[in-house]
């Protein structure tokens, strides 16, 4: 099992039969250089052939995103992923214990066609990764190349985790979107370079530090890779209302994100009654939507445990909030 808990050989054929015409249409629209709504396990992606330049460059255009951040590559298998990226011993272990599931590794890049210069932000590298969800696994198993797929919102938005928020988001923009159901983890996938035998952890997300460690070892220090991942920007899954984060009561106006036993109430939107950070990664881009909704003068978020999961959660907290450290 893939950590999502995903099943590593479900794929398209094993797909209801009333879902096959839709994974090929899928398939066709990418052919063609048009944009797909994708479910994956972490977010609902907005993919593209990897190798068409025009096609990423509607991403970008799709998405208002800026062009030096660099995109994630999602293959069918770790064979196809090993013929785009150059893997060492390190690169082989994470990816055979942790895919198909939401671990992106960067790694050199092997075959330039396959992953466009525009879709590495002009790096010599490539993020890389094969998810978990049988309906992307699908599409990607009958596009039969890499699809770069960010996710699915305008840039800078919170990160869309059900179908409607996707097509709401960037649906307009799509010629063909599936429907996979809200996504299990709700948080965009954790970023690792594996460059010059070292390991640098350079996002957080489902799959932890510690997990990590186990197999691999000490990580290094991120120091300047973190250009090479998705989602760096210090202002970035952000909603519209201002977000303040640590806090222990909301303020009047404000829309409350508990974390815990809390009282119910209006705009009190809980991450989690019981304290689970599984549930409150699930949970984060959908509620801090729906907390929007209700037009507060500001987005309060309880304080949230910065161990396993919780450095994930408070990462994207802290950048919704327009600030890192």
């Amino acid at each position: 099992m893939g950590v999502d808990g995903s099943n590593r050989s479900q794929g398209a054929g094993e797909l209801l039969a009333d879902r096959q015409e839709e994974v090929a249409a899928a398939a066709r629209a990418l052919r063609a250089g048009g944009l797909v709504l994708l479910p994956t396990e972490t977010v609902y992606g907005l993919g593209a052939d990897a190798s068409n330049p025009a096609a990423v460059a509607a991403i970008f255009e799709a998405k208002g995103r800026p062009r030096f951040n660099p995109l994630i590559a999602h293959v069918a298998d770790l064979e196809t992923a090993a013929s785009i990226a150059d893997f060492d011993d390190r690169a082989w272990a994470l990816a055979k214990e942790f895919w198909p599931g939401p671990l992106t590794i960067v790694a050199p890049i092997k075959d330039t066609t396959a992953v466009c210069d525009l879709a590495r932000a002009g790096l010599d590298t490539v993020a890389i990764r094969v998810p978990g969800h049988p309906v992307s696994h699908a599409v990607l198993d009958a596009f039969g190349g890499a699809v770069v797929a960010p996710s699915a919102n305008r840039s800078g938005r919170p990160s869309p985790t059900t179908f409607a928020d996707a097509v709401a988001e960037t649906g307009d923009k799509a010629a063909a979107a599936l429907d996979g159901g809200p996504c299990a983890v709700g948080l965009e996938s954790t970023v690792v370079s594996v460059l010059e035998g070292q390991v640098r952890l350079l996002r957080p997300g489902a799959v932890t530090r510690v997990q990590l460690q186990q197999i691999v070892g000490p990580l290094a220090e991120a120091e300047d890779d973190a250009k090479r991942s998705p989602g760096r920007l210090a202002l970035h899954y952000a909603p519209d209302a201002p977000v303040r984060i640590n806090a222990k009561t909301p303020a009047a106006g404000e829309a409350f994100l508990a974390f815990g036993p809390w009282p119910g109430g209006a705009g009190v939107f809980n991450l989690s009654p019981t304290a689970s950070l599984g549930e409150a990664a699930a949970n984060l881009f959908s509620f801090l939507r729906a907390a929007d909704r209700t037009q507060p003068t500001a987005i309060a978020v309880a304080a949230i445990p910065e161990e396993g999961l919780g450095e994930a959660i408070n990462d994207r907290l802290r950048r919704a909030a327009g600030f890192v450290g």
